[in-house]
Formats: structure tokens, sequence, C-alpha cells
């Protein structure tokens, strides 16, 4: 053999080598990190290193628990990130039993790819329901280890993720726990869905006609149905709740957000949601009765809420805070291209704070301003602040027989000298006289003197508010505008992430490019 030749061979034996100790798909890396393989020879044998200790706190969990689904738990090994080194403990593709996922020091749950919650019992409850419930304990940390990874609850069987202010649960990628993201790190797995019975329209198979419209859910490869007609419907409970870096795209170039809502009912129970870094809308809600508390959303890349299909919503106090230069509009409402369909989308909004950035003037994108009202929809916003000093705050497009309508109470924004944008029926004039400035306490060139990004300050204080309560037994009186009194008012303190786009102080689960790690 010559000395050409066995330099060759003891370069294909070590490679060789190096690769049998791959794992197939598990060693793959989430979407986007990638890395190329590089193969080192010394000239002389080194003796072998003792491995690294990680930097990090958390040692891992000696195995997984024991759940009530007779599938349980797989035990993938462990996991290592700048908090240390976990233990993985992967969920089945479908839970056909209630189960809890406990919080124990160590351990991460994760979900391998598509992960239904019981199996779809069609459109009205019966015997067909598999009444699987999914609980979740306080200050679980659940990750998605692909980018096809979502969590699926099904017709007829419920989530209860219910966190505390001081231990909120969090939904995240595997980057993330890697310590890989950055600031502006995005769409690296899918999101949390939950499906319900209540009324659609836009309808995939039925029509809303006969009361039979149902909906397929975007981006799902294998059926994901929702729809039907019972506007109480429950899936569950969603609490102190923190959903990261979701949005990965399933399919057809489409992609989730961190909360879906699909034809959820009224008695579902939604509050202290934060979602970060979505690469769509931070929470979309097709059509059903969703009923929203404490919602915060920052750094979504489309909207930060997003209302269609049919849906009838109310939602009080909310922080939409849109990273400098990214996003699409802070709020889209429609049924777009099915004007003729009832129910009308019909939202209700108060105590809302949006805020574009102060250093862009690109943060409307396609949807050419703030907010964003068209087609078949109904939308009342009272005792609320828009800030978005570079950009346009209103467009309305008018499409069929009864273009979409906006009722404006105690609303203060600042906006760029547009102000307006009206396309289809609408005129720029019709939109400025809809939402009426100079009466009924709306201010379209407000000054702002906001405070640590969202907290009233004097000016704010000093707007008359609106009584939100005559709404409907969902919404609480307040004699403010906006989601933050004052720096007394804390409900958004303990349970959010940190980021450059919004600091929420000390005291919370730090920064969202990390982990909590007790």
């Amino acid at each position: 053999m010559t000395g050409h030749t066995l330099k060759t061979f003891l370069l294909s034996a070590a490679a060789a080598v190096a690769l049998a100790g791959c794992d197939g798909a598990s060693d793959i890396s989430s979407p986007g990190t990638g890395g190329n393989v590089t193969i080192n020879n010394p000239s002389t044998p080194s003796t072998p290193t003792t491995p690294t200790t990680p930097s990090g706190t958390v040692t891992p969990a000696s195995g997984c628990p024991t759940i009530a689904d007779p599938q349980g738990l797989k035990d993938d090994g462990t996991i290592t990130g700048p908090t240390g080194t976990w233990r993985v403990c992967s969920l089945p593709s479908r839970i056909n039993k209630s189960i809890t996922l406990t919080k124990i020091a160590g351990l991460l749950y994760q979900l391998p790819g598509r992960v239904d919650v019981g199996t779809d019992g069609g459109f009205t409850k019966g015997s067909s329901d598999t009444n699987v419930t999914l609980t979740i304990e306080p200050g679980v940390i659940v990750y998605g280890g692909t980018g096809v990874s979502w969590l699926a609850v099904n017709r007829g069987n419920k989530i209860n993720a219910v966190g505390t202010a001081t231990k909120p649960i969090i939904f995240t990628s595997r980057d993330n726990i890697l310590g890989l993201n950055t600031e502006t790190s995005q769409g690296q797995w899918g999101g949390v869905v939950l499906m319900g019975r209540g009324k659609v329209t836009d309808c995939t198979t039925g029509s809303t006609a006969a009361g039979t419209c149902e909906r397929q859910t975007e981006g799902a490869v294998d059926p994901a149905v929702f729809g039907g007609a019972d506007s109480a419907d429950s899936s569950g409970t969603m609490s102190y709740v923190q959903i990261r870096y979701s949005g990965y795209v399933l399919s057809g170039n489409i992609e989730l957000q961190s909360l879906t809502t699909e034809g959820v009912g009224s008695g579902t129970k939604l509050d202290h949601i934060m979602s970060y870094n979505s690469s769509d809308d931070g929470s979309e809600h097709f059509g059903g009765s969703p009923q929203m508390t404490y919602y915060i959303a920052v750094g979504a890349d489309d909207d930060s809420l997003d209302v269609d299909t049919g849906a009838q919503m109310n939602v009080q106090y909310a922080l939409l805070l849109q990273r400098p230069g990214k996003g699409d509009a802070l709020n889209e409402i429609d049924s777009n291209g099915f004007e003729t369909d009832t129910p009308r989308t019909k939202l209700q909004m108060s105590n809302f704070t949006m805020i574009q950035s102060q250093v862009s003037s690109n943060n409307e994108a396609a949807d050419q301003a703030a907010v964003l009202y068209r087609g078949n929809a109904d939308v009342t916003l009272v005792n609320s602040i828009i800030y978005t000093p570079n950009n346009e705050c209103i467009r309305m497009n008018g499409s069929g027989t009864t273009p979409a309508t906006l009722t404006a109470r105690s609303v203060v924004m600042t906006c760029n000298s547009t102000k307006y944008i009206g396309t289809g029926s609408y005129t720029a004039a019709q939109v400025q006289t809809m939402f009426g400035a100079g009466s009924n306490n709306n201010k379209d060139d407000f000054t702002s003197t906001l405070s640590s990004l969202f907290v009233n300050g004097s000016n704010e204080t000093g707007v008359v508010a609106f009584d939100q309560s005559t709404l409907g037994s969902f919404f609480a009186k307040t004699t403010y505008v906006g989601a933050v009194k004052d720096a007394n008012d804390t409900w958004w303190q303990g349970w959010t992430c940190n980021s450059d786009a919004a600091n929420f102080g000390s005291g919370n689960s730090g920064a969202c490019s990390s982990l909590p790690t007790t």
C-alpha cells in the first residue's frame, strides 16, 4: 500500500467511525440550525478528555414519570444547552387517555411531531367523544422537537394548562433549549391549536345556510377539523402561558401561530397568554365565540391579533408590541371573500395598548396600516391606545353589500400625517368619519406620555373612559384607557419573558432566549 493510498484509507476510516456515532433523524438539527461536520485528524494520538460540564445549573431528572395513557412517555435521553442538561420525555403522537404533565426538576416534555389530544368527536357532542384532557402543571416546559411539531386539541377533548404568575407554562422550540436563538428567531415549531364546535364560516365542507359548516386547520396535512353549532363549547383552559418561536410552515406555504383557536366556544377560558416571536400571527381565531383577557403579543411577524371566519370574540386588556421593522397589522379583522356568510365576524376590544416602533416606518407591510378591518366584520374598539408615529393608523376595506364597520369610543391614536386609508368601496374620508375624532372621546392627534414602553402617563390618564360593561357581561368596567393603568397596575409582571422589543422587568421567567431553571 503506497503512502498516498494509506493516507486516503485512514481518512476514510476516521470519517466512517465519526458518522457511525450519529443516530439517524434524532440527531438532525432543528429547522434553521444546520451545520457542517468537520473531522480533525491529529498528527499524533491524543489522550481522551473528560466531557466539558455544562455551564448551566440544571441536571437531568433520573427518568420520565408514569402517565395514565398506556402508551407512556418515551425517554429520549438528554439535551444540553446554556442552562444545563435536561431529561427529554416525548409525548405519544395521540393521547388516548387523560394525563397530567407534572413539573419535575431537570425534565422537559417534547412534542416529537403532531401530538393529538384525543380523537375528533365530530360536529356534535356524542358517544364518539373521547373526552381526553391534557393537564399541564405550573412551571412545565414543553418544546417542539421538529419544525412540524404542534399540539392539536381535537373536538370533544380539552387542555388544562394552568400556570401561575410566578410559574408560567412555557411552550417553545428545540433551538430555545439549545441556546441558539436571537432577537430575530422565529418559526421553529408549529404552535398550540384548539379545535371546537362553535359556528364558523368560509366552509371547507358543508354550508352556513344548512348549519353544517366545518373547516380544516390551515397547513395540516392530515384531518384536523373544527366547527359545529355550540357557541358555549369548551376546549378547556389556558392560563399563565408563554408560547415562543412558533409558526413553522406545515405545508402549502401555510404556517400556524402561537395560539390558534378554531371554533372554540365561550366555555373555553383563555387568560394571561403571551406570544413571543411568532413567524405568523401572535394568535388567530377562526370562528366560534372565543373570550380572552390579559393577552400579550411581542414580535409577531404578521398580525398581533387576527380574528376571522365568523368569530364572535371579546378581548379585554392586551399589549400588542411589534419589533422594529417587523410585523404587519397590530390587528386584522375580516372574513374577506365570504361577505354573504353568517354569522358576520364580530370583535369587541377594550383596554388595548398597541405599539409599533417609533424608529421604524415599515411595520404595517401588506396591511398598509396599524389596524385593518375588512370583509364581513364588525369591530368595536374602546378605551384603547394606538401608538404608531411613523405609520398610518386605520385602514378599512369596503367589500360586499354591507362592508366592515367600526365603532370607536375613548380611543386615542398617534399616527403619521396620513392617519386613515380607505380601499375597496371605502374612502379615507369615510374611514375618518367612522372613527369620529373629536367625538366620543376619540382623538387622532394624541401626544403619548407612555412610560416603560406601555404604562400610562399623564396624558393617557386624562382621557375619559367609556363604560365597556355596556358591551356585555364579559367586560369589567374600568376608569382608564389602555392596558396598563399606571405603575401600580402589574398584571403583566412575573409570568412574561424579556427581549429587546419588550422588557417586562425583573422577577419574571428571564430572557425569552433562555429558560427558567427552577
